[in-house]
């Protein structure tokens, strides 16, 4: 599965009501230490991130979450934030199978995902706090998305000449 049949996956589950409001919390380990979560419609800490597109147009954010960097495909059409298990358990984030809670519909079947909260994710000197997001179980997403539960918290972003430029 790529990465545009999960975003449009992820997209197409909160459109049809999948992605229910309530959110479990995700267990942490001890060495992970989660920020103090804020209100889900505080805005991002200020600055200005300009990321360039990769060779193939992409944009690629190194995401600061949970204190771990993460590599990130920023993805508009995502209505959340998407991690892979693997990148999940990185963070500290211990998923039982039963976190698997929200079904969606993909073009190959439907999928589990488990709902989270993560205290918060960084980019450059940008700061969103308690952004709603979902983990992919094992091997079904290469790398993490950075949707629209973060980017919809910032003050502006705009593609222009090959570059995204983010405005906390």
């Amino acid at each position: 599965m790529g990465l545009r049949e999960i975003a449009v996956l992820l997209g197409l589950a909160v459109a049809a009501g999948a992605m229910a409001p309530a959110l479990v919390k995700a267990r942490l380990s001890d060495s992970a230490s989660p920020a103090k979560a804020a209100s889900p419609t505080a805005a991002a800490e200020t600055g200005t991130v300009a990321l360039h597109a990769a060779s193939h147009g992409h944009f690629y954010a190194d995401a600061v979450i949970e204190g771990r960097t993460l590599r990130m495909v920023v993805d508009t059409g995502a209505s959340l934030c998407a991690l892979p298990e693997e990148d999940a358990e990185r963070l500290g984030l211990r998923l039982r199978p039963g976190d698997f809670t929200r079904e969606v519909s993909t073009a190959n079947g439907l999928l589990r995902v488990a709902p989270v909260r993560l205290g918060s994710v960084q980019i450059g000197s940008i700061v969103v706090r308690d952004v709603e997001a979902v983990v992919v179980p094992r091997g079904r997403l290469g790398t993490g998305l950075l949707g629209m539960s973060f980017l919809k918290r910032l003050r502006d972003f705009s593609i222009a000449g090959g570059r995204l430029t983010l405005r906390g």
